[in-house]
């Protein structure tokens, strides 16, 4: 499974570079394309594994202005 981020930035919020660091830090790797960033699961996940994950990023960039988009595949 593989799970898609789109970033979407707010001009009164944190700086993209610093988003950009947060996210790859927990593993997300950037994406040239239709999404900025991409995580794959390397396996199927089940939702709570998945929710999980997102509440990490969420807190993570708790503050910054930043809105998200997720999107799973298999």
């Amino acid at each position: 499974m593989e799970t898609y981020i789109d970033v979407f930035l707010n001009t009164d919020g944190e700086k993209a570079s610093v988003i950009f660091q947060k996210l790859t830090n927990m593993g997300l790797k950037y994406h040239m394309g239709d999404h900025d960033f991409i995580y794959d699961w390397k396996r199927i996940v089940t939702i709570s594994e998945e929710l999980a994950f997102i509440d990490k990023i969420q807190e993570k960039i708790k503050g910054t202005g930043v809105i998200l988009k997720f999107t799973t595949t298999r």
